[in-house]
C-alpha cells in the first residue's frame, strides 16, 4: 500500500498515526543557528549537540555527511568542529561556495571516532564541509556489522564492542533499534559513553519501541538523530526506518520510496526495529496491520532490495520476505527468546557494491 493509501485505510479507521510526531521531527535534524552561523547537515545524516562559542558540534549517522555553514558577516572566522560516531580514517574537505579549499587543521584523536578540526570560515560566505573516510566512493567489497536489542544488558555491552574489535574488517555496526531499556536521556547518554569508550568503529540507528517509552522519542532524536534515514558507502545503499510503534508512518514511506527509487540498480540493505511479519508467525512479533506490512514487503521486493535486517524478537532468525534474504539478530543482551540456545550475538555482512550481499554470518559473543 502506497503512503496516501495507508494514511487513507488510517483516517477512515478512526486511527491516529503514532509514529507521526517523529516522522516529523525527523525532517528537522540536523538543523541550527547560532552565533552568527546557520548550519544544515544534507540529508539530516548527523544531529547537532553544540553550536556557539566557536565550536560545532555534531553526533554522525553515516559514514559521510556534508554540512552546508552560512556564515554571517559578523561570524568568526576560527571554527572547532568535532564529529563523534565518527568513522576511523574520516577526513575534513572544507569549500567555500565556489569550490575554493578552506584552511583546515586536523586535532589529534581523542578516539577513533571522535574526530575534530579547526577550520577557518570566511565571514558572510557558505561553505560545505565533508565528514568522509578516503575510500567512501569507491565500489571495492567492505564489511559491516548488524547488532540491535541491548535494552538492560547496557552495563554489559562492552563484551560485545570487544568481540567487534576484533574483526578490523568491520567498518560500522548497522543497529536496528532498541539501544536502551527506557530511552530516557540518562541511558542514551550512557549508551553513547560506552559506545564511545569500547568500539573502534562508529553506529548508525534506528530506534525501537523501547525509544519510545519516554516522551515518544524526543530524547533520541535530540542526541542521537533521525529514526529514518539513508546514507550510501562505497556504492552500496543503506536505509534505517522507524518501525518502533510497530507501523512505517505514511510521511517515512513517501521518503522510502525515494530511497528505493535511488537504489533500483545498486545493492541495498534496510534495517527497521520491528520486522513486518513475524518469522514464526505465533506472536504479535510483526507490524499492527498485517496488510500494511505485506504492502511494505512487496514493495522492497518489487523495488530489489538485496537484504532486510531487523530486531525486536530476542534471538537469531534467518528466512525470507517476498524473496529478499531476511534475518532478526536481536542478540545485543536483551532478555533473550527462551529454549533457543541463541545468546548474545551479531551478524557480520559481506558486501560486495558490484555483485550484491555475498555472505551474513551469525557471530556469537557468549
Amino acid at each position: 500500500m502506497g503512503a496516501m493509501g495507508l494514511t487513507a485505510a488510517l483516517l477512515s479507521a478512526g486511527c491516529a498515526r503514532p509514529s507521526e510526531d517523529r516522522a516529523v521531527r525527523d525532517t528537522r535534524i540536523g538543523q541550527a543557528e547560532g552565533e552568527a552561523l546557520t548550519v544544515e547537515v544534507e540529508g539530516g545524516l548527523a544531529s547537532v549537540r553544540t553550536l556557539g562559542s566557536g565550536t560545532l558540534e555534531l553526533w554522525g549517522q553515516a559514514p559521510v555527511f556534508t554540512v552546508r555553514v552560512a556564515a554571517d558577516a559578523q561570524a568568526r572566522a576560527d571554527w572547532l568542529l568535532t564529529v563523534h560516531n565518527a568513522m576511523p580514517d574520516a577526513a575534513l574537505e572544507a569549500v567555500d561556495e565556489a569550490g575554493a579549499p578552506l584552511v583546515v587543521e586536523a586535532l589529534p584523536d581523542a578516539h577513533p571516532t571522535v574526530k575534530a578540526w579547526r577550520v577557518a570560515l570566511r565571514p558572510g560566505t557558505m561553505a560545505r564541509l565533508t565528514v568522509a573516510p578516503p575510500d567512501w566512493d569507491s565500489r571495492e567489497p567492505f564489511r559491516f556489522a548488524a547488532l540491535a536489542d541491548v535494552q538492560e544488558a547496557l552495563s554489559k555491552v562492552g563484551d560485545i564492542y570487544t568481540r567487534l574489535n576484533e574483526d578490523p574488517t568491520l567498518r560500522f555496526i548497522f543497529f536496528a533499534g532498541d539501544l536502551t531499556e527506557y530511552g530516557t536521556r540518562e541511558q542514551l547518554e550512557e549508551f553513547q559513553q560506552r559506545l564511545e569508550a569500547g568500539s573502534r568503529i562508529p553506529l548508525f540507528a534506528t530506534l525501537g519501541n523501547h525509544e519510545t517509552f519516554t516522551d515518544d522519542a524526543r530524547e533520541y532524536q535530540r542526541l542521537v538523530g533521525r529514526a529514518s534515514q539513508h546514507f550510501t558507502f562505497r556504492g552500496a545503499h543503506f536505509s534505517l526506518l522507524d518501525s518502533g510503534s510497530s507501523t512505517v508512518d505514511p510521511l517515512v514511506e513517501q521518503h522510502f520510496d525515494g530511497w528505493l527509487e535511488e537504489a533500483r540498480d545498486a545493492v541495498h540493505v534496510v534495517a527497521m526495529h520491528i520486522p513486518p511479519l513475524d518469522p514464526i508467525g505465533v506472536r504479535g512479533g510483526g507490524f499492527a496491520i498485517r496488510g500494511e506490512a505485506a504492502g511494505l514487503v512487496g514493495k522492497m521486493a518489487r523495488a530489489g532490495v538485496d537484504l532486510t535486517l531487523y530486531g525486536h524478537i530476542h534471538s537469531y532468525y534467518s528466512y525470507s520476505n517476498a524473496g529478499i534474504p531476511a534475518f532478526i539478530s536481536g542478540g545485543g543482551g536483551a532478555i533473550p527468546e527462551a529454549f533457543d540456545g541463541v545468546g548474545r550475538h551479531f551478524l557480520a555482512v559481506d558486501v560486495d557494491p558490484s555483485l550484491g550481499v555475498r555472505d551474513v554470518a551469525l557471530v556469537r559473543v557468549d
